[in-house]
């Protein structure tokens, strides 16, 4: 595994965590959530510019990706 794969993991790992603490949510509630709407791969893909972002910021990012998703869904 890469330095950046490695990176783009500890990325994904703590956003994962984080989400959890800040909506209640265990880190399998959360991971399914993510998979469900595709946030893993965006945050993957999307690694560069948002890992450079604030804990606070993420979280909001990450509610607006979902509420994109649903809206897509429905």
């Amino acid at each position: 595994m890469s330095r950046k794969d490695k990176d783009i993991a500890l990325f994904v790992a703590f956003c994962i965590e984080e989400y959890g603490a800040a909506k209640g949510l265990t880190g399998g509630q959360v991971l399914d959530l993510f998979s469900q709407y595709g946030v893993i791969d965006y945050l993957s893909k999307c690694y560069e510019p948002l890992h450079t972002q604030g804990r606070r910021w993420l979280m909001d990012e990450i509610d607006e990706f979902i509420a994109i998703r649903k809206n897509k869904k429905a």
